[in-house]
């Protein structure tokens, strides 16, 4: 599992808030020059938004799509402007939102469900088209159980509850989670 140093999870953050301010204010934003290193590694990445503790937009890649920095960039904005759970983040909300970014291990598939650790994998379900992905925080903020977590997988993936024991392709994989949130805190202890 990629390990990312304080100041590379602070550098992430920052392009990502900077990224979306940019946007949301129709200014020019260029990325920094960074050339060798974990941030130019291709990772699955999501980035999650929140306000006041509430969900305010979440989107990712599961596979690589680049270097880290540039798919922070990318995914940040797509999670400001492009959740169609929620409208587009406005200036308004910039200094209230704060940014969590998971960064993903590699999908392995599941042939035993007592394989899944709630709290350490997240799941992307698959069927008949449809696919799902919840990411590991989801089941422990939830208090969620396996199985829970297996029917919330596959009603977030448009599927029946159920769909996870007949047919379904699972997978999980592990995140490096890291937020604005945790660090405030911890530069703040």
């Amino acid at each position: 599992m990629l390990q990312l140093t304080e100041a590379d999870q602070v550098l992430l953050l920052q392009i990502a808030r900077a990224a979306v301010r940019s946007h949301v204010l129709s200014r020019p934003f260029t990325l920094p020059e960074i050339s060798s290193g974990s941030l130019t590694e291709s990772r699955g990445i999501f980035i999650s938004i929140h306000k006041q503790g509430e969900l305010r937009g979440c989107i990712g890649n599961v596979q690589g799509a680049g270097p880290l920095y540039r798919t922070v960039s990318e995914c940040a904005i797509s999670a400001a402007v492009s959740d169609p759970r929620f409208g587009p983040i406005t200036q308004q909300e910039l200094p209230v939102i704060d940014f969590e970014i998971s960064v993903l291990s590699s999908m392995q598939q599941v042939t035993d469900i007592n394989e899944i650790e709630v709290g350490n994998h997240g799941l992307l379900i698959s069927k008949r088209g449809y696919r799902g992905l919840l990411l590991p925080q989801v089941a422990t903020a939830y208090g969620w159980d396996r199985e829970t977590f297996l029917s919330e997988t596959c009603r977030k993936a448009g599927l029946r509850y159920d769909d996870w024991k007949d047919g379904a392709i699972i997978h999980c994989f592990s995140a490096f989670v890291f937020g604005e949130r945790h660090l405030h805190q911890t530069a703040a202890s």
